[in-house]
């Protein structure tokens, strides 16, 4: 039996903002008749993650490109792999049976064919939507938790700053910094996003970045008593006045520099005195580096989940001929929550 799956790809290397011109919909042949002895999985894709360092894979050069599996080039042309969940249409590996929900690296595509070896793990949703394991419950979730937990430590009383805090990333941190009892405020690029910051997920404050023309003077507004923990998705000046307003013994969890991925000039420079004399930590880290903790973050964020503590907050398109806008969508700050494509039912 065959399918049409289709699938995108980007046309050219990427070094600029992307625009709809660089992707393209393509479309190929696949036979689900499968040779007993290739060992492949071939699996529906139903949820695909979107996410803003992809862009780093599409660009002529990068040096993440050189630095992780998850970060290699995207060679024009090709599939592009990500974070996913999908259902086994058929297989030949021992491991999968057809029917069986999967969740690990699949195609911005329909349907994706996984060699021997490739990341793939049977999914137990645990009465969750599937979506949550893309996001929540997924990788997203795990570099929230591990950038907070495992970098930055916090302790009950502590002044907490989140850069993107309605992000994929940045709303669960803020919301896993208020469980342990930490201040908390985070910044977006909309009133309608501070509102939900502070109405729908309980942060203590919140500010519309865009509209601040000194943020050096807005911080110390909010934290006047200093910053302990810096959560930064953003880098560029918002890392170097976060530094400045940094307590001594500060702790800095880098999880992106979204501001850089678009113009390599936006290069935070830190003040050094400030890092040393106050015995600040800045720690870049990636989620990958963490897959040791990934039961105990599971199991506290279902716990979470269940009882209503923290709030899931996606932003789900449909269809993957939407894989390109909703990547877009991500430079023009217009996700909220977890940028996720659905491109199929179960």
């Amino acid at each position: 039996m065959d399918v049409v799956n289709r699938y995108i790809t980007i046309n050219n290397h990427i070094n600029i903002a992307p625009q709809d011109s660089d992707f393209e919909l393509k479309a190929s042949p696949l036979s689900l008749s499968l040779d007993p002895a290739s060992n492949v999985v071939i699996v529906k894709n139903l949820y695909v993650s979107i996410d803003p360092y992809q862009l780093n894979r599409m660009k002529s050069f990068s040096a993440s490109q050189k630095t992780s599996d998850f970060a290699v080039a995207i060679v024009p042309g090709e599939a592009i792999d990500t974070y996913g969940v999908g259902k086994v249409v058929a297989s030949t590996n021992p491991e999968f049976d057809k029917g069986d929900i999967v969740v690990g690296l699949l195609n911005w595509g329909e349907f994706t064919v996984v060699k021997a070896g490739g990341m793939l793990n049977k999914l137990n949703p645990m009465g969750f939507p599937l979506s949550y394991h893309v996001g929540i419950l997924g990788f997203s979730g795990l570099t929230a938790y591990a950038g907070l937990f495992e970098i930055c430590k916090p302790k009950k009383g502590e002044k907490v700053f989140v850069s993107a805090a309605l992000g994929s990333v940045g709303n669960l941190v803020g919301q896993f910094a208020k469980l342990s009892g930490c201040y908390v405020v985070g910044c977006a690029g909309s009133k309608e996003k501070v509102a939900l910051l502070k109405e729908k997920l309980g942060f203590d404050d919140a500010f519309n970045y865009r509209e601040e023309t000194d943020l050096n003077s807005t911080l110390k507004r909010y934290f006047p008593n200093g910053i302990d923990i810096y959560f930064d998705n953003v880098g560029g000046e918002m890392q170097e006045v976060a530094v400045s307003n940094m307590n001594i013994n500060g702790r800095i969890a880098v999880c992106g520099v979204i501001s850089e991925y678009l113009d390599s000039e936006k290069r935070a420079a830190p003040s050094m005195i400030e890092v040393i004399y106050k015995r600040i930590k800045i720690q870049g880290f990636l989620a990958g580096d963490y897959l040791n903790i990934f039961g105990d973050f599971l199991s506290t964020t279902c716990d979470r989940l269940r009882t209503g503590k923290i709030q899931p907050l996606e932003d789900i398109s449909d269809g993957v001929e939407s894989i390109p806008s909703a990547f877009i969508s991500l430079y023009r700050g217009q996700n909220i929550g977890k940028k996720i494509v659905k491109i199929a039912e179960e």
